[in-house]
């Protein structure tokens, strides 16, 4: 069921709300617990038959995370890691076995020459969201920083609906007090104003801009799938189109997210923070899926020793860990690409700081040109990477990268009207946290302040800001026949 389908707007997300508010009356465990049911229907209504996978993988989580507590201190540190190691083992030969068995028997049947592959695995909507999560749990239940216990807060925790597909990835310690919190059982309108307005700004990037902007960027990819070598123009045309299309896909996805949730007096992590205003690659991986970049580094780039034990032992982690990352993000070698142009990025990034340190610069401050001048750098790096990222195979991957790069002329002309238009939007508007800021629409995760919008943008309850709405909702149900898919249901 997506987010922007009719069943979900006019049928599910009501009586789900509806039911809960009548149920808290009563007890507030049984709210949770038609909380729990209502995402297990959410999550059916793609593909019943994994409503079990999600059943066990949470039941065989919580029972890990019981059995790592139970055996923290007191001479148990070895029984403790055996089973986080287990545990955390059961749960990547699950993913594993979904998103990754056919892509390395795949490739070991052509380095040994055979044709074997699988076939039949189909890979279930948001299991490296769920997987994910519930590994985060386990680590932390292992290092004592998980704190309750509840079995229906748990199992609220990893199938709630908002969050469950798509993301973000979300912390127990952060998600599990506001569960048990009196008041998230309240009703309380201005939780459903802010909710339903954070909901519909979503919904209108999602079916107005991202849906607007694939119409560009689809037939320059299925072109070059086809064989076709494209231009310079039309290669970058394509790729810009993308790369906007994904930034108000994936924004949109997060505004809704966010909504849904706070509609149940429950505020979820910031996912997306502006990204392309990023005047370095550091920056903007603390600005694009900010809860997989907290994982990332949280569960893989510090254990690995992050930036100790000097430069090359500093620069080999950073390329691992973006290799994962790409490909967390789907099987195949394009995402490897798509994250090792990351690992490359980020080290030239970090060699450059510290480039500019040792000559003495402050790195804090920069002229107005300056910072434009490095917006566009690593938007254009962002972009080059996400040809990659889009392409489906290696070879369309090389194809676009060498029209990217002028191997097949420099021919630079046409409109590009409606990429100018959609870039003067993203560097030049305040995005929703900024717009909704008056009402504390989200949990941080990162100590930079996401700022206000001018007074003149910040939402408050009025008649001109619901009308606002009311148009944005319009528009954004009448700009297309069709609802499409959110870009990263895919990963």
């Amino acid at each position: 069921m997506l987010f922007n389908s009719y069943e979900f707007i006019f049928v599910f997300l009501p009586v789900t709300v509806l039911i809960f508010f009548q149920l808290a009356r009563l007890s507030s465990q049984l709210a949770a617990s038609w909380l729990v049911m209502a995402s297990l229907f959410f999550y059916g209504w793609w593909n019943p038959i994994y409503v079990g996978l999600l059943l066990g993988s949470t039941g065989f989580n919580y029972a890990a995370g019981l059995a790592l507590v139970r055996t923290r201190g007191l001479g148990r540190e070895r029984i403790n890691r055996s089973i986080l190691i287990f545990a955390i083992g059961a749960n990547l030969m699950l993913l594993g076995y979904f998103k990754y068995a056919n892509f390395f028997i795949t490739n070991l049947s052509g380095v040994l020459g055979t044709h074997y592959s699988l076939t039949g695995i189909i890979l279930p909507l948001g299991i490296s969201f769920f997987t994910f999560t519930q590994i985060a749990f386990l680590v932390d239940a292992s290092r004592g920083l998980a704190r309750e216990y509840d079995f229906v807060h748990y199992a609220l925790f990893v199938t709630y609906f908002p969050h469950l597909i798509a993301g973000p990835l979300l912390h127990h310690k952060e998600m599990m007090p506001q569960f048990n919190k009196p008041e998230t059982y309240r009703v309380d309108y201005q939780n459903i104003a802010v909710g339903l307005t954070i909901f519909s700004i979503g919904l209108f990037k999602k079916m107005f801009f991202a849906d607007g902007m694939a119409e560009y960027a689809k037939p320059v990819f299925d072109a070059a799938a086809q064989g076709q070598i494209l231009s310079f123009k039309a290669a970058w045309g394509g790729v810009l189109s993308y790369t906007i299309q994904l930034y108000f896909d994936f924004s949109g996805y997060s505004d809704m997210a966010i909504g849904l949730s706070r509609l149940f007096g429950v505020k979820l992590p910031v996912n997306f923070d502006s990204p392309y205003k990023a005047v370095n690659i550091i920056e903007f991986w603390r600005r694009w899926h900010m809860s997989l970049s907290r994982f990332l580094r949280d569960y893989l780039y510090i254990p690995l020793g992050g930036n100790r034990g000097g430069p090359i032992r500093h620069h080999v982690n950073l390329m691992l860990t973006m290799l994962l990352g790409g490909l967390w993000h789907g099987a195949g070698w394009t995402f490897v690409i798509w994250g090792g142009l990351h690992g490359i990025y980020l080290i030239i990034n970090h060699a450059w700081r510290g480039f500019r340190k040792k000559l003495g610069h402050d790195l804090k401050r920069s002229s107005r040109i300056g910072r434009m001048v490095s917006i566009l750098i690593t938007f254009a790096a962002v972009a080059i990477a996400l040809a990659f990222f889009r392409a489906d195979n290696l070879e369309t991957g090389i194809s676009l990268f060498k029209s990217l790069i002028g191997i097949h002329g420099l021919a630079f002309t046409g409109n590009f009207r409606h990429i100018v238009e959609m870039l003067l939007i993203i560097w030049f508007m305040p995005n929703t946290q900024q717009i909704m800021s008056r009402f504390d629409p989200v949990l941080p995760l990162w100590e930079k302040d996401i700022g206000d919008a001018p007074k003149w943008l910040q939402w408050h309850p009025s008649w001109i800001w619901l009308a606002i709405i009311l148009i944005l909702n319009y528009i954004a149900f009448s700009s297309g026949d069709q609802v499409s898919e959110f870009l990263y249901y895919q990963f």
